[in-house]
């Protein structure tokens, strides 16, 4: 069964930074894309940015220029680096795992809290 294991949140002044960390653990095929998705308190859950297989990236215009993400497709990992963070980034953080013609796997979650 495949699982996903995140790591990294924490709470951080207003301006810093954090990395997240999330492996995924298993056999596991077709793997399209991995990703991180993010839900504050009251809102839907959000696509942050995504990472496809092949290496091609999707960002949220809200973290554009801030945040990287990037993968390690040998350990099925992926990673979020999270600059000049703002308290409006606050969120519980979800790993994701898109594989063709099989549905999501979601990561438990990790909080990020921004003091500002």
């Amino acid at each position: 069964q495949v699982q996903l294991v995140e790591s990294g949140g924490g709470l951080v002044q207003a301006g810093g930074s954090l990395r997240l960390s999330c492996a995924a653990s298993g056999i596991i095929f077709g793997i399209r894309a991995m990703g991180w998705y993010r839900q504050a308190p009251g809102k839907q859950r959000e696509l942050v940015a995504e990472i496809t297989r092949g290496g091609s990236t999707t960002y949220a215009d809200s973290v554009k220029d801030r945040f990287t993400i990037s993968s390690d497709n040998a350990k099925n990992s992926v990673y979020l680096q999270m600059n000049s963070l703002k308290p409006e980034d606050a969120a519980v953080y979800y790993c994701s795992l898109n594989r063709f013609g099989a549905g999501d796997i979601w990561g438990q979650g990790t909080q990020v809290t921004v003091s500002s």
